[in-house]
């Protein structure tokens, strides 16, 4: 399967988990399309003073990206300033929420895979 840019179905969530302001995702991958293995594989775009709320994971686990931008994200108790480059790995029944802090958008990969026995 190929799916080009232009193809991609572009969503626009305002207070993504609760949280600030209006995200974009662009998501590559559908739902159906992953037959019961997960349930995003998008590109997500959190405008200057936006943010996606604390939130937890329950059967199932999430990586955040960053490919542009500073991205404060909460993971559990900690607060991290995470840069183009770095990751963050949110386990099966864990929390957490990102927050873009910088002036310049931030833009991130997430993915979100169900928990295997």
């Amino acid at each position: 399967m190929i799916r080009r840019k232009e193809d991609v179905r572009i969503r626009q969530v305002e207070h993504a988990q609760k949280g600030k302001g209006t995200v974009t995702f662009h998501d590559w991958l559908l739902p159906e399309e992953a037959k019961g293995h997960g349930r995003v594989f998008s590109k997500v775009v959190i405008p200057p003073g936006s943010s996606i709320g604390f939130h937890q994971h329950l059967q199932e686990f999430e990586a955040y990206y960053v490919l542009q931008g500073q991205a404060l994200v909460r993971d559990g108790e900690n607060e991290v300033l995470l840069h183009p480059g770095d990751m963050n790995l949110c386990p099966d029944g864990h929390w957490h929420g990102v927050e873009n802090v910088g002036q310049d958008d931030v833009v991130l990969i997430a993915l979100i895979m169900n928990q295997l026995a």
